[in-house]
């Protein structure tokens, strides 16, 4: 087994936070439910945006909502300030050139 200090003594790493960084990176951008998952527990508990959970989960602005309502989670819709409103514009800006 490969420990994280295998790969820091192996000069592939300066950390062992650089190689945990990496590993959850790699790992998040297999495991597409493990992303969602994660941005619903982040909405859930640290009050992010839809679009910004959406953004993190990879998935469209509609499909995270989408997913919310099957799991019923609740919406919370409307920004609550000007940041967030501003936040939900640029990831709705990212969604529509990621389309084009």
């Amino acid at each position: 087994m490969v420990t994280v200090q295998d790969l820091v003594d192996a000069w592939l790493y300066p950390d062992p936070d650089a190689v945990i960084a990496d590993a959850l990176r790699h790992l998040l951008r297999n495991r597409p439910d493990l992303r969602i998952n994660l941005a619903l527990h982040r909405y859930q508990h640290e009050a992010i945006s839809l679009a910004q959970a959406a953004s993190l989960a990879g998935v469209s602005w509609l499909q995270m909502r989408e997913i919310m309502v099957a799991r019923g989670i609740p919406l919370r819709l409307g920004p609550e300030t000007v940041e967030d409103a501003q936040a939900e514009v640029d990831a709705l800006h990212q969604e529509l050139r990621a389309r084009s």
